[in-house]
């Protein structure tokens, strides 16, 4: 307890934020007093270091080394600059959201760069993470920092990293950033001086504009009515912009979520995939307030990277429902492909191993190549000559050569015109989507997805899953049992299984089993093709929705979840 006690006073001393020190003084005195709370608490929070990996830094806030604090911020950022320093230096450009000490953290970043004889420069307010994107390589900077914990919920905030190429970091670099971060020593041995970094204009923002409006096709269709909430996040002003930029109407704002808002108070989880965080959206479409019945609602999580869509639905208790990420990948390539605007025999189409593998069969019957992925657009993003990439958790990278991540601002620019179009013919997405399945196959998929206090279960369940690997799930035989800490199909090993299966009334099914990088997360993704038939599309579906239900919990029981 001394030795605890002792690092405790020893953070509080170099600690340069009075509320976190406030904070740990607290629980100090309580745990000097005898409270067994108070000692528990410091002693998980002293009980190792928040870990720098390819996400980059991501935890709640707090005082102490298992947190997200300055003194965290502080640390890795002199550990990214000396990274940067041994590979020649260069200029850094720092953006952050609306979060909670978000600002703090982007400008202590910038004075840590600074202070190693590195450029900084920072975006002039809080705006999204496809803007910083963007702006490293329009910058020609050496590397990029966003601040964000994008849907995470309140009490959080992370810390994302990109080099020069405008992809965020994979290894081995994530690697040797984090060993810099461990050489680092006190923190009054890192230099903070109190300017030298500029503070852009408008610029960076106006030229990424540019760039998004020219994802939809000048002179097209742009009769569509938007119902649009940015989830209390940093969204509605670029979105607003770049809809007006590339000649849409305004769409309607879900006037309750429309302000940044680092405390999320409509919602329970800042992520249009949560259950109830879209229902304000459907009120708003429901009260008319686009003029006219909507033709979709879109929905960017808090740091607009996400794109999520709602399509009309008089089936739905409010009278839309949320296309799952899998279903908008399947249509944004389809409408790519429509266009004209993917190169067969030239440009790739990529998708993570766990979307639906309904992407491949678009491409093929295109001409175009695919490629699977890890998880993550660190991944994706590096695909050679990647024309268009996503990822089921409502990721989407339409336009790789503006910004190589994930966007959500060009996306539902790219979904309006598609609605507009569509609009035209007197049909609307899920018609799209009709047709994909009479083409290729009803390709359905679902998530088993559970969170945990405990991350040690998480631990138990892939183990209790490679001990004893099941033979069949919901029927189907296990054709395939991969597990990819040892790499599959040519890719990076990373801690996952892979079940394919076979069975009466499927074509196929798939699973994927993986914690999840950014949450206190297992997550389980199902997917089973059918083959259908225009005449008996609603067979199709039941047959689908009661395979992935009975892998769900088969599955659940196997995994002991």
């Amino acid at each position: 307890m001394d030795e605890l006690l002792a690092r405790v006073r020893t953070w509080i001393d170099e600690d340069p934020d009075a509320e976190t020190r406030t904070e740990l003084e607290r629980l100090l005195a309580g745990a000097s007093e005898g409270s067994g709370d108070a000692l528990a608490d410091l002693a998980e929070r002293f009980s190792g270091t928040l870990e720098f990996g390819t996400a980059g830094l991501r935890g709640e806030l707090g005082g102490g080394p298992r947190r997200m604090n300055r003194v965290v911020v502080i640390r890795a950022a002199a550990g990214l600059a000396g990274y940067l320093s041994a590979r020649g230096g260069g200029l850094v450009v720092i953006g952050y959201d609306a979060r909670h000490k978000s600002r703090e953290f982007a400008y202590d970043t910038a004075a840590v760069m600074c202070g190693a004889g590195l450029r900084a420069v920072l975006l002039p307010r809080p705006l999204p993470t496809p803007v910083l994107a963007y702006a490293i390589r329009h910058l020609g900077a050496a590397a990029g920092v966003m601040v964000t914990a994008s849907h995470n919920p309140p009490q959080d905030n992370g810390y994302k990293v990109y080099l020069g190429d405008g992809s965020q970091i994979v290894p081995p670099a994530d690697a040797e950033i984090a060993a810099q971060i461990a050489a680092v020593g006190p923190l009054a041995s890192v230099p903070r001086p109190e300017s030298g970094w500029d503070v852009l204009g408008d610029e960076v923002l106006d030229a990424y504009l540019e760039r998004a409006a020219a994802v939809v096709r000048p002179g097209g269709e742009r009769d569509v009515a938007v119902v649009y909430t940015p989830m209390h996040g940093v969204g509605l002003e670029t979105l607003v912009a770049a809809f007006a930029r590339a000649g849409f109407p305004v769409p309607a704002v879900v006037p309750e979520q429309a302000d940044p808002d680092p405390d999320f108070p409509t919602v329970a989880f800042p992520n249009p995939e949560e259950p109830g965080a879209m229902d304000l959206a459907f009120k708003t479409a429901q009260d008319g307030a686009a003029g006219r019945t909507p033709d979709i609602v879109i929905a960017n999580d808090p740091d607009a990277d996400r794109c999520a869509v709602a399509v009309p639905d008089p089936a739905a208790d409010a009278g839309w429902r949320m296309l799952r990420g899998d279903e908008l990948g399947a249509l944004l390539a389809a409408h790519l492909v429509r266009r004209g605007a993917a190169r067969p025999g030239q440009d790739v189409f990529a998708a993570s191993i766990v979307s639906s593998s309904l992407l491949s069969r678009i491409a093929a019957a295109a001409g175009l190549d695919y490629e699977d992925t890890l998880t993550g657009f660190k991944w994706i993003a590096r695909v050679p000559n990647l024309r268009y990439g996503y990822e089921e958790a409502l990721g989407y990278c339409v336009d790789p050569a503006g910004v190589r991540d994930k966007d959500g601002i060009t996306a539902a620019l790219l979904v309006a015109e598609m609605a507009a179009e569509l609009r035209t013919q007197g049909r609307g997405l899920t018609d799209v989507l009709d047709d994909l399945a009479v083409e290729h196959g009803l390709h359905a998929t679902d998530q088993l997805s559970v969170r945990v206090a405990d991350l040690s279960l998480i631990a138990d369940a892939m183990a209790r899953l490679r001990a004893d690997p099941p033979a069949t799930l919901a029927g189907l035989t296990v054709v395939s049992a991969e597990d990819l800490q040892e790499g599959a199909g040519g890719l990076p090993p990373t801690d996952g299984l892979r079940y394919r299966l076979t069975g009466d009334g499927v074509s196929s099914a798939r699973v994927v089993v993986r914690p999840s990088g950014t949450e206190p997360k297992i997550k389980c993704y199902l997917e089973a093709v059918v083959p259908a038939a225009r005449a008996d599309l609603a067979g199709a579906r039941a047959t689908a929705a009661a395979t992935l239900s009975a892998l769900k919990a088969d599955l659940a029981a196997a995994a002991g979840l």
